[in-house]
């Protein structure tokens, strides 16, 4: 019998198999490093995200409370006044003013907005996120004035605060790099934490071990599986909040924008052509305006903008909050009364519609109380999360523990699998700077932490 060499050019047995379990140890180990490193920095700003984003998510139950004189009246069994004296009743009280926008009282207990500009100490900027304008509350059923608040973007100015403190902390540009700054991290530590736990599963954790926390163990193991656990039951949502958060940010967001435009999944705006005066023809008032929208099919609340000038249309747009999404908005020849053009919710890309869905989500308007109650439970959880986990790092930290801390991760990672980390890191640091910036800083920070902790190892050694 002829025995056949074997082909040293071909690999052994099992070759495959070990390049695939060290290429899963160095990913556990650089998730780990990330989950750990990026985690412990940043859960402070993602406790003031969530303290923040919690209070934001209430807003229309604040403001009912703070602004109720303003916002609500007496429901009567009788039709409202009709809008023009509505409207008037509010340019009464401001004769110098000149109207941007009315949305008539939807609901029989809420009074007409009538938002006012021209009016002296109104802070603007050209940006209708950020000027201001006064509105003017209407009662409908009596035409009188209840009230007047200063608003940005039909917001009440507790809901300004409360939106300028979650964005950037009442600082500003300069303020915004926080809330930047979690949302481009938070992906990679829920991920990281993601691979750390469903790792104990493939080594041989039950599947109710991986999904429901102990009540047995204790100590430090006790931590680690309800920090597991209710971390994979959140992951969705800290990641749904981190992605749209980006989408608002100033340099991530500036760079989705980009690649939005370049696909073509804008948000559309309406452009109506200019209209012509016919003879001496008087311009239909808001009430006529409202009966057009309305056989027009638009539903729900409506925002109505008057013309300023001879040659503009009468804008009317679908203003509702919350499912089924409304977005329609037409204008009218205010002359003619004839329909000049007309957006939907249909013309949106399907990039814009997701936008959309995912802004509403996020600030807790996409299905009323249900979805506040949701954010509410993710900033909630959010908190005992990081608690967790700050526990689990002080039981475990190296002062208490007489253990050195691990080398830089990169020393143990193979020249391919260094190769692809940094190409990716590249990649992400240019998608989102502010990530970039600070991951080099990291990677900075976790160096110069090692060496010191390695000097003081070999002093204390001697």
């Amino acid at each position: 019998m002829t025995t056949i060499p074997a082909d040293p050019s071909r690999p052994r047995a099992g070759a495959g198999t070990a390049d695939r379990r060290r290429s899963s140890a160095e990913l556990w180990l650089l998730a780990r490093r990330v989950h750990f490193m990026a985690g412990l920095l940043v859960a402070p700003f993602l406790a003031v995200l969530a303290l923040t984003g919690l209070a934001y998510a209430f807003t229309p139950q604040i403001n009912d409370v703070l602004y109720g004189d303003e916002l609500h009246v007496e429901a009567q069994t009788g039709d409202p006044r009709p809008l023009s004296e509505q409207v008037a009743a509010a340019l009464a009280v401001h004769p110098d003013a000149h109207v941007t926008s009315v949305i008539p009282a939807e609901d029989p207990d809420r009074t007409t907005r009538v938002v006012l500009m021209g009016i002296d100490g109104l802070h603007q900027t050209g940006s209708h996120f950020s000027s201001e304008s006064l509105t003017v509350y209407v009662d409908p059923y009596t035409g009188g004035v209840t009230g007047e608040l200063v608003t940005v973007a039909d917001r009440p100015p507790a809901q300004v605060w409360l939106r300028e403190l979650h964005g950037n902390l009442h600082l500003g540009d300069l303020g915004r790099i926080y809330s930047e700054f979690v949302a481009s991290w938070l992906p990679f530590i829920v991920l990281g934490g993601l691979v750390l736990w469903l790792s104990k599963r493939a080594r041989g954790r039950s599947l109710r071990a991986v999904l429901v926390p102990s009540f047995t163990a204790k100590g430090r193991a006790r931590n680690r599986s309800w920090h597991g656990v209710l971390g994979l039951w959140l992951a969705v949502g800290l990641l749904g909040i981190s992605i749209t958060g980006l989408t608002w940010s100033t340099y991530a967001g500036g760079r989705v924008d980009a690649a939005i435009t370049a696909v073509n999944g804008k948000t559309p705006s309406l452009s109506p052509s200019e209209v012509a005066a016919v003879g001496s023809a008087e311009p239909i008032g808001f009430d006529r305006a409202v009966e057009v929208a309305r056989s027009e099919g638009l539903q729900g609340e409506l925002t109505l903008a008057p013309p300023h000038a001879a040659k503009e249309p009468f804008i009317v747009e679908e203003s509702s909050e919350g499912l089924p999404i409304r977005k329609t908005a037409v204008a009218i020849d205010p002359y003619t009364e004839q329909v000049t053009a007309r957006q939907g919710w249909e013309d949106y890309p399907l990039m814009a519609k997701l936008t959309s869905i995912g802004v509403d989500a996020h600030s807790g308007t996409l299905f009323g109380l249900a979805n506040q109650l949701l954010l509410a439970l993710l900033a909630l959880g959010s908190l005992v999360l990081l608690g967790l986990g700050y526990r689990m790092w002080w039981q475990r930290r190296p002062a208490r523990s007489g253990r050195s801390s691990p080398p830089p991760v990169w020393r143990n990672l193979s020249v391919p699998m260094l190769v692809v980390v940094l190409l990716a890191a590249g990649a992400l640091g240019w998608a989102m700077p502010v990530f970039g910036v600070t991951l080099v800083a990291f990677v900075l920070l976790d160096g110069t932490v090692n060496a010191l902790r390695r000097r003081r190892a070999r002093v204390s050694a001697v």
